[in-house]
């Protein structure tokens, strides 16, 4: 048998209990860690479910940049969703499996450049990021506006111009507005990608052994899942999200600015319509995950194909008051994390040591016997997928707007710009994040291990080179 090939599964806001594999549903239990999602929970069952990844920055922009570079955000400079396009000469794990030997794809939005104008003039940079074989969408929001193959047919059927005037009034009004897609089910985005994934592999012919990264663009809002996954899920069954606790006497930082900015007034039962909506298009995305695994099968291939599904950040969808992301709370900064590979020892079993967002592209690559040659920072999960009780990280980041947050297996901790600890949970014993310990006089020596401990990590990670904007 010859190398493995590669399917890397990506979506854009799920959450990390937004799988069946996830848990079981209980009375105590928040998240959506019991909806249907069997096509997921069979990767998580032929291989290993991580279940403390944390994404490198819970928003889009950074962290998809850190995926391709293996760098965080304070080597990038890039802490938010600012107008920002990589450097076509910019080393990525990309190249280094096309150098490999493999026939490179991509089928969905990546975000590695600015989602404006004509997504089709933009092959050539794409193929420089090491991507041989490109169908790239904007995101929800984008595709309003941007050209792309998929809007392109929109507009030849008609489509585009009510999804303009929906995604208007939606924003006009309130954001977290929740009614089915005009476009319907055949021509929604993550249908689209879905199917035109399913083809290319379908129609595969080529010597090399492929890797296609399926990039879907949902479940990331607006709540806008059509029929029949729009109504698949009854809003009153969905858990209840976590109340926003009381502040306390504590330093401040990018999380309270955010809930000062944010509040949105939720109606009666809307956080509920909300949930039962984002549910839906996790299963959506689910089936057409099934329709690539059912092709790929078809072709005698599944056996020999290394296959990884993850998200870039998460969703609040309610949980302390909020939507979106941009925070490091659970339901924002972790995410779905599930490796499989051809004949795993493994297979079914669960790694609940701190993983990283950007520890993908180094294992995509020493799996196929690959070498990244640029100096990064992400590391092989090989190890861990050989024996799930060996140790991958002590503690995983995350960042933003200047921000850095710890993760072990004891505790969570959260530095402001000032380097000042203003969020700090106990991790076992308040799973909801509803007691946030930062400042208290108990608790100074934990901080204090802590921010050492990030502020070790920052100095270990600069890079001898600023990085090219």
């Amino acid at each position: 048998m010859g190398k493995p090939n590669i399917l890397l599964l990506m979506t854009d806001q799920q959450r990390w209990d937004a799988m069946g594999c996830s848990g079981e549903k209980s009375e105590d239990r928040v998240g959506f860690a019991w909806l249907e999602t069997p096509n997921l929970d069979r990767i998580a069952s032929e291989g290993i479910r991580f279940t403390n990844c944390v994404t490198t920055s819970p928003v889009c922009i950074p962290t998809r940049l850190s995926l391709a570079t293996g760098l965080y955000p304070h080597n990038t400079g890039v802490w938010n969703n600012m107008n920002h396009q990589m450097p076509p000469e910019t080393p990525t794990w990309m190249q280094a499996v096309r150098d490999a030997g493999y026939r490179t794809s991509l089928f969905g939005k990546t975000h590695l450049h600015p989602h404006n104008g004509d997504l089709r003039e933009r092959e050539g940079l794409m193929n420089s990021y090491g991507l041989d074989d490109v169908n790239e969408i904007g995101g929800p929001r984008a595709s309003a506006n941007v050209l792309s193959y998929m809007t392109a047919e929109w507009e030849t059927k008609g489509l585009w111009d009510a999804y303009r005037a929906d995604y208007g009034e939606r924003f006009s009004t309130k954001p977290h507005l929740v009614r089915p897609s005009t476009l319907g089910l055949e021509d929604y985005a993550d249908v689209y990608v879905g199917q035109q994934a399913k083809e290319y592999l379908q129609n595969y012919d080529r010597a090399e052994p492929w890797c296609c990264w399926v990039s879907f663009g949902g479940p990331h809002e607006p709540w806008d899942t059509p029929e029949p996954y729009a109504s698949m899920y009854d809003p009153a069954d969905m858990p209840p999200a976590i109340p926003r606790p009381d502040a306390g006497d504590r330093p401040r930082g990018h999380l309270d600015n955010l809930m000062e900015r944010v509040n949105p007034t939720f109606e009666l039962g809307e956080i509920g319509r909300l949930r039962a909506n984002y549910a839906g298009n996790v299963t959506l995305i689910d089936d057409q995950i099934g329709e690539i695994l059912d092709a790929i099968e078809t072709r005698g291939e599944l056996e020999n194909t290394v296959i990884v599904h993850t998200s870039d950040h998460g969703e609040m969808n309610g949980d302390y008051g909020l939507i979106y992301k941009s925070n490091f709370l659970n339901g924002a900064v972790r995410i779905p994390m599930l490796v499989r590979t051809p004949n795993s020892p493994n297979a079914g079993t669960i790694c609940e040591r701190p993983t990283e967002w950007i520890d993908i592209g180094p294992t995509l690559v020493e799996l196929i016997g690959g070498e990244l040659r640029h100096r990064q920072f992400g590391k092989s999960l090989g190890p861990v997928l050989a024996d799930p009780e060996a140790t991958h990280r002590d503690f995983a980041i995350s960042e933003i707007e200047g921000e850095i947050m710890l993760l072990n297996q004891e505790w969570k901790a959260a530095l402001n710009a000032d380097g000042e600890v203003y969020l700090l949970f106990d991790v076992q014993n308040d799973p909801n994040e509803t007691d946030n310990l930062a400042g208290r006089p108990e608790v100074a020596d934990v901080e204090t291990v802590l921010r050492l401990q990030i502020l070790e990590r920052l100095m270990q990670t600069q890079l001898e080179k600023p990085f090219r904007q």
